[in-house]
């Protein structure tokens, strides 16, 4: 049965590349959440090591179904009490020689409930500030698209790069989704330029919640993040948002705000095309 009010956290870290402080920070914040009511929280893309390259992911990529950073998550949904989307973490594939970025979900009792895959993969060059970023040099991108029902409404789950990809969530609002969950590490440039109007925007042409949970700040492999993580309504409204820095918001979440806006405002009904995804 959904809960049709219920309080849901974004964590936003500045993590580093010493696994162990990044696991006490987590900790941290994950505990605020849960002191304020959260009972579903989204922890940042790469919360556990932000290294200066991808290929570093390697250091710390664990095996399908067991791993410290695996029992982390699990233990601490279980003493919060929370529904825990794990950001992402490097678990090594099946297939190459690479990893994937996963984002794991853990139910309130510590048990994982759901994995999703990065699909879209940040291989971009910012001339502004001269960064190159390459993710497929050690990535595996994903194939397919997660959603799962959890007492707090459906969730569909995307990861950073992915918000670019407005066809990704329209293939997400057909499984009927409530809440998009997003662990991000957007880059200081590209956060300024677009995070807000990307986030809102996915929002408001789904009339969806959306829980977006980023890195943001200085981080000592010389990366900067935007940070700026946000809880954003059906409508739009940005219902909470962060600064840089480590830090915690909440907001409530409201199914029968969403079940009326969608009856009231049926923009999805009056779709004609449709939007599949191939690979």
């Amino acid at each position: 049965m959904k809960h049709l009010k219920s309080r849901v956290a974004a964590i936003q870290m500045a993590s580093s590349p010493n696994v162990d402080a990044n696991l006490l920070e987590a900790q941290k914040l994950l505990a605020e959440a849960a002191e304020a009511g959260a009972r579903l929280a989204v922890l940042p893309e790469n919360f556990a090591f932000m290294g200066k390259t991808d290929k570093e992911l390697w250091t710390i990529a664990e095996q399908e179904g067991e791993g410290p950073l695996q029992g982390f998550l699990s233990q601490m949904a279980k003493r919060y009490g929370l529904w825990l989307v794990g950001g992402a973490i490097p678990i090594k594939s099946e297939r190459t020689e690479k990893v994937n970025a996963s984002c794991l979900v853990y139910d309130d009792k510590g048990q994982r409930v759901a994995r999703y895959d990065k699909i879209h993969l940040f291989d971009v060059s910012l001339p502004q500030t001269d960064e190159k970023y390459q993710e497929s040099s050690a990535i595996e991108p994903g194939r397919q698209v997660v959603s799962l029902d959890t007492p707090f409404g459906r969730l569909g789950l995307a990861i950073c790069y992915d918000l670019r990809f407005p066809e990704l969530f329209r293939n997400l609002i057909d499984k009927k989704i409530d809440i998009f969950c997003l662990p991000a590490a957007f880059t200081a440039l590209t956060g300024k330029a677009h995070w807000e109007v990307l986030l809102r925007a996915r929002a408001i042409e789904n009339l969806a919640y959306v829980v977006a949970a980023a890195q943001g700040g200085f981080h000592i492999s010389g990366r900067e993040t935007y940070g700026h993580s946000m809880i954003i309504d059906p409508w739009g409204a940005v219902l909470a948002k962060a600064p840089t820095g480590a830090a915690v918001i909440t907001a409530g979440i409201d199914l029968d705000f969403l079940a009326t806006t969608r009856r009231t405002f049926p923009v999805l009904e009056h779709r004609f095309l449709e939007c599949g995804i191939n690979r």
